[in-house]
Formats: C-alpha cells, sequence, structure tokens
C-alpha cells in the first residue's frame, strides 16, 4: 500500500487539492503498477506562521526576495569518501 504524504503550505481550494491528489495517485498507479485503490495520499497543510525557508517565515522570506533583499550563498560541495 503506497502511501504519499505532500506537505504544504494552506490555501490551496478544495478543487485544487482533488485535482492534486488525482494526478498523485495516476502517477503512483502507473509507477507501481499497482490499484489505485491500494494508493494513499494525506496532504498537511502548514499554516504560513509554521513554515520557513533561509532561516525565516515564508512571509518573510517572500518579501524581501520580491525586493531583492535575498542574499545567496552557494556552499561548494565536496566529494568525501
Amino acid at each position: 500500500m503506497p502511501v504519499v504524504i505532500i506537505n504544504m503550505l494552506e490555501g490551496r481550494t478544495r478543487q485544487m487539492k482533488r485535482e492534486l491528489i488525482k494526478k498523485v495517485t495516476d502517477a503512483v498507479v502507473e509507477s507501481l503498477k499497482v490499484n489505485p485503490e491500494s494508493v494513499r495520499v494525506i496532504i498537511n497543510e502548514i499554516s504560513k506562521e509554521n513554515f520557513a525557508v533561509a532561516g525565516l517565515p515564508i512571509e518573510e522570506y517572500r518579501q524581501k526576495k520580491e525586493n531583492g533583499l535575498l542574499e545567496m550563498k552557494t556552499i561548494k560541495k565536496t566529494n568525501e569518501k
């Protein structure tokens, strides 16, 4: 029984979520060759006050991004074995 858990910000319409559930279910059915009845989709809606990006609450992050005030840093990765 495949279970797909989707975490996303609240605010999407019921119709948008229904469409998402249908498309995710179809993708799982096609990819894993399972019956649609075996697929479970769980949507966790997260309030904006409980969601952050780059250490900032999402609203503040979006505002800074929109105003060009975000400093983007690139972290160089090394291949360590």
